[in-house]
């Protein structure tokens, strides 16, 4: 009997998706919860199991775009797997022949010429001066958001400074009992996500967005984490940040990034949001202005520690700073109130020793 092979549903709003590879060849022989092939979508990418064994015969190719509910394939459930081959054991030599005296190489005896070494192979040389290809789903709703965002909101962007001494030291100082309490390192993003809830809770207008002629102010501070994958940026959302604790931060954000370094994230770990943060530091970035992650209000920009001088107390130090930006919709928040926010975060990462033990 032949079963076939569906696109499965992924989300409500999603009705086609590329199938991008095939994990297995036309005429393999496959077991219930093998690998079969990765479905992207404009929003995630998934990966499709068996839910059968049988003989799979493709369909449809890889780079096909197909729509939810239909056929890629199917599996003989009636053909069974093929044998294991047994390898043919080699016939012993004749006891005469290992017996026999080896001839002795003669004195003194000359090294075996070295063989050249293979010139590296060359490079591929793409045809034409141009490639072309399509853009991913997860691209196109990335580049359609991208420029919603520029055209539907009125789009500032505000900058402070941070010394970053207090949080690099506190770190360096309880990183050791840290890890062997709670069983993940103590980083940077926890630190930025409780200041920026605690800046959320003093400016609760960067915690709204507009719907229509309403205005929507969240009581509830689900971050969403910029982070880049292979094939495009995604913002997992870290729910109730304000109960969690950095150690539990921390602990959300691995299992993220292990995710996101499977293509395990789901449609669900992207939805819901109220504010995002996005770190640029890690690519070398020393300042940018983000773009906003409609409907959100804000979005925080993060960027390399560089050591720079700076006046303390009427002194020159060379601090390790860093630049910070605040985008946000001016339809909805005043300037004030996002020089305001910004100087919250400061504040916070200056002295994260209240932000630790809470």
């Amino acid at each position: 009997m032949s079963v076939p092979v569906l696109v499965p549903a992924v989300g409500e709003s999603i009705s086609s998706g590329v199938l991008s590879a095939w994990h297995k060849k036309d005429g393999d022989h496959v077991s219930v919860g093998d690998l079969l092939f990765t479905l992207d979508t404009d929003k995630v990418s998934s990966e499709v199991t068996a839910l059968e064994a049988g003989v799979l015969k493709i369909t449809v190719a890889e780079g096909a775009e197909v729509p939810i509910g239909s056929a890629v394939g199917e599996i003989d459930t009636a053909a069974k797997a093929p044998a294991a081959k047994v390898e043919e054991k080699k016939p012993e030599a004749k006891k005469e022949e290992a017996s026999a005296p080896k001839a002795e190489a003669p004195k003194p005896a000359a090294p075996a010429p070295v063989a050249p070494a293979a010139p590296p192979a060359p490079r591929p040389v793409p045809e034409g001066r141009v490639s072309r290809r399509k853009l991913t789903p997860l691209r196109r709703k990335i580049a359609m958001q991208l420029v919603n965002a520029q055209q539907t909101a009125a789009i500032l962007t505000t900058f402070n400074e941070v010394d970053m001494s207090a949080v690099m030291n506190l770190r360096k100082d309880v990183q050791e009992g840290f890890q062997a309490k709670h069983g993940v390192k103590l980083g940077f993003m926890s630190f930025f996500i409780k200041a920026t809830v605690d800046a959320l809770q003093a400016v609760p207008q960067i915690n709204a967005q507009l719907e229509g002629d309403e205005l929507i102010e969240n009581h509830y501070y689900d971050i969403g984490v910029a982070v880049g994958t292979e094939k495009g940026l995604v913002v997992p959302v870290i729910r109730g940040c304000e109960t969690l604790s950095l150690a539990g931060l921390e602990k959300e954000l691995l299992g993220y990034a292990v995710k996101a370094r499977e293509g395990k994230i789901g449609l669900s770990d992207l939805q819901g949001g109220c504010f995002t943060i996005s770190n640029g530091g890690v690519y070398g970035s020393l300042l940018s202005t983000p773009i906003l992650n409609p409907p959100q209000s804000g979005i925080l920009g993060m960027h390399k520690i560089q050591e720079r001088p700076v006046a303390i107390n009427g002194k020159v130090e060379i601090r390790p700073m860093m630049y910070l930006a605040l985008s946000y919709d001016h339809r909805v928040v005043d300037g004030k109130e996002a020089v305001t926010f910004l100087i919250k975060i400061k504040e916070a990462l200056e002295n994260p020793v209240r932000l630790f033990l809470d």
